[in-house]
């Protein structure tokens, strides 16, 4: 018995192009990811170099309290009259602005300041006394034993 061998159809002269895109992609998300990750190490260096006694924080666990007091590795928080807690200064997580400033967020018009006359803002809802089957409350299931 013979064995022929026959070559495999190639496509032609891209086939080192084809080979090469997975590679660029894949480094391509690791430089996103890797700007990305300094940018928010950037942020939070930011957010600890603005930290001064009185400035009103959020710790990365949800703590709310004002500094008190700037160390080299900790942040002193008073979160409640009188009481004192120590924090490292990574996990101070963001700065809550003050109320006295102005807020920059652009806000939406009054309700009654909009045009009713649009019909994108209406809806139609049937007026049917109508209650489906899942709008009613489900009672929980209840179990017996033989």
């Amino acid at each position: 018995m013979e064995l022929i061998a026959v070559p495999l159809a190639s496509s032609g002269g891209g086939s080192g192009f084809t080979l090469l895109l997975p590679l660029i992609l894949i480094v391509g998300m690791i430089w996103f990811m890797s700007r990305t990750q300094r940018k928010q190490r950037q942020r939070q260096a930011d957010t600890v170099a603005a930290l001064t006694p009185g400035t009103k924080v959020v710790t990365t666990s949800g703590m709310v309290g004002i500094v008190e007091e700037v160390d080299d590795e900790y942040v002193t928080l008073e979160v409640s009259d009188g009481m004192l807690v120590q924090f490292l200064k990574p996990a101070i997580g963001r700065i809550i602005p003050d109320e006295d400033e102005p807020a920059t967020a652009v806000t939406e018009a009054p309700v009654e300041d909009r045009v009713a006359d649009d019909p994108r803002d209406t809806v139609d809802v049937p007026e049917t006394g109508d209650v489906k089957a899942q709008d009613k409350p489900k009672t929980p299931p209840t179990h017996t034993e033989n």
